[in-house]
């Protein structure tokens, strides 16, 4: 029961290494430094769909967030036995 509560501890570190790495290499949403300052409420209604990479890497980064989420609970499990 150790072995796998160190294994799990092991893979939820990795998966939280991974999952920083896809969320920095995400393109951004704004379209300039004017943006910032407008707080991008001129496409607050707008809906634009992701495509080509963005989309992989938002589908990515859901899968691993659904699994972060399941391994921590695991943990969470096995530490109340």
């Amino acid at each position: 029961m150790e072995l796998l509560y160190n294994l799990l501890i092991y893979v939820l570190i990795a998966l939280s290494v991974v999952l920083v790495i896809s969320i920095m290499i995400q393109p951004s949403k704004q379209d300039g430094g004017v943006s910032a300052f407008t707080g991008g409420g001129d496409e607050l209604f707008e809906r634009r769909k992701a495509r080509g990479f963005e989309a992989v890497m938002q589908r990515f980064t859901g899968v691993m967030i659904a699994i972060w989420l399941a391994v921590g609970f695991a943990l969470v499990v096995l530490s109340t036995r």
